[in-house]
């Protein structure tokens, strides 16, 4: 009986230090598209995020992805993550991750409310950090093509560096909007995606 007592007071504890220390998002600022090295911090942002978002949203499971989920990989700076819903949870999804404080795009390549991203922003250690929430059903095809491409770029630093020096060639070539960006990065992805 005393173990039983002990482990839900522990367990309460932990509850109210998650909720006294939890982040705030904040707002997100669309900027000019540039080339930031790659912070290894970025990694505990996406985990402390992901933790956030799977408390309000328990049934998600949440990923990082994109370049700063790739060890050296240097790009937007941007933290990207999937969360993952099933069949059904698409409403309570969005809800629960714009209670957190998330918005709705306002520029770029804006998604649909059926396969959403949302953005924001977090203070960690000094550093404000952007984020993107990709909202995606966790039986879409999409989530095995996100997962593939941060896989084989983590898997082969050689093909890492051929994505920052194509991102850098992009940039060179006067591309600043983010959607323009993001449009000229694509047949690089779909060849990795596509190759392996």
């Amino acid at each position: 009986m005393r173990l039983t007592h002990r482990i839900a007071r522990l367990a309460a504890d932990a509850l109210r230090y998650r909720m006294i220390r939890k982040p705030r998002i904040l707002p997100y600022t669309v900027s000019r598209t540039h080339y930031i090295e790659y912070d290894p911090k970025a990694v505990d942002v996406a985990a402390e995020v992901g933790d956030l978002i799977e408390d309000a949203a328990p049934w998600v499971t949440v990923e990082h992805i994109g370049s700063t989920a790739i060890p050296s990989c240097a790009g937007k700076g941007i933290v990207d993550l999937m969360a993952m819903y099933p069949p059904g949870r698409l409403k309570a999804t969005r809800h629960a991750i714009d209670g957190l404080g998330f918005q709705r795009q306002k520029a770029g390549h804006v998604f649909p409310e059926e396969r959403p991203m949302r953005v924001g922003a977090i203070e960690y250690d000094g550093t404000r950090y952007r984020l993107h929430v990709h909202v995606i059903a966790d039986n879409s095809p999409e989530v095995a093509s996100l997962r593939r491409f941060r896989d084989v770029l983590r898997g082969d630093p050689s093909l890492a560096n051929d994505y920052q020096a194509r991102k850098i060639a992009i940039l060179e070539a006067g591309v600043s909007k983010p959607e323009d960006y993001t449009h000229a990065k694509g047949k690089f992805i779909e060849a990795v995606i596509g190759n392996h």
